[in-house]
């Protein structure tokens, strides 16, 4: 199968390594040639680390970077392919325009899939000619490691769509849910509730974040506490999403101040070095200053 994944950020690439390793022929395409060469190196390191834990294999890794393509020609990443996964920031106009593009040079039968975490799909596919062939396919990040995928069915979806999506999410060693067309889906309308309320007792004083967290951690064998989950998705991520539930699902998805002011500060969590934690080289090293009501 040939597969083109249009953004190469941290989803697009992630999406682009698990695609290649599955065996599939992948071009990641951006519209700036340095994300698409930073991509690529993304991968790269992702791989070398698998080889150094042994999780993959030398020539696992040079097959998996032979089946990747860089560039940035619309045309020339999908004009072949047989799946287009949409994996630009979360904006619906930006989806849409996007996709609406790809689909005037995509092949007849190619699907056409957006990794959106919460908008929606339904409005997303109506930008297009042919919506029957739209698909959501919702990956979580870091893509190489997670296993679930939720497939999010637009209510224009076909049948025919549906099952190439789910075959594909199987073909590449993921677990893929069905998930209707709704605000926030499954997962993230799942997540950020907790997210939220975490970050509404650090707000109140109930606890810092390391005791948050570890609430969740040992008492609900939870992998990662919500707080820290938070910092690592992005805090201007989660706000996103919560303005968004808001406003389709009423009040108790409102944005805590505190998460207002993290954002407003640019203190965005992992990716800028600081948000309810403070990060050096990928790791914790410590709570911020400013997460209690005294903030």
């Amino acid at each position: 199968m040939r597969v083109a994944v249009l953004g190469a950020g941290t989803m697009g690439h992630g999406i682009a390594q698990v695609s290649a390793m599955a065996g599939h022929d992948v071009t990641l395409r951006d519209v700036d040639e340095a994300v698409v060469g930073e991509g690529v190196d993304a991968i790269d390191e992702n791989l070398r680390g698998g080889v150094e834990r042994e999780k993959v294999t030398p020539e696992e890794r040079d097959a998996t970077l032979a089946r990747i393509t860089g560039t940035t020609d619309l045309g020339e990443a999908v004009s072949d392919a047989d799946l287009v996964v949409e994996a630009v920031p979360e904006d619906v106009e930006l989806k849409r325009d996007v996709l609406g593009d790809a689909e005037d040079v995509a092949p007849e039968g190619a699907v056409l899939a957006s990794n959106t975490s919460s908008l929606p799909v339904t409005e997303i596919a109506a930008a297009l000619d042919a919506p029957g062939r739209f698909v959501g396919l919702h990956f979580f990040n870091p893509v190489h490691i997670m296993a679930l995928v939720e497939v999010v069915v637009a209510e224009q979806t076909s049948d025919r769509t549906l099952e190439f999506a789910t075959e594909f999410v199987d073909g590449i060693a993921k677990t893929p849910i069905e998930v209707a067309d709704s605000p926030g889906f499954a997962s993230s309308r799942l997540g950020v509730s907790l997210g939220v309320e975490a970050m509404r007792m650090l707000q109140e004083g109930v606890a810092g974040p390391r005791d948050v967290d570890q609430a969740m951690e040992l008492g609900y064998n939870h992998p990662m506490g919500p707080v820290e989950l938070g910092d690592v998705v992005g805090l201007d991520v989660r706000l996103d999403i919560l303005e968004h539930l808001r406003d389709e699902l009423g009040e108790r998805f409102r944005p805590p101040q505190i998460l207002k002011r993290k954002v407003r500060a640019g203190k965005l969590g992992k990716k800028t070095g600081e948000g309810f934690y403070v990060w050096e080289d990928g790791e914790i090293v410590g709570p911020s200053d400013d997460w209690g009501d005294d903030a």
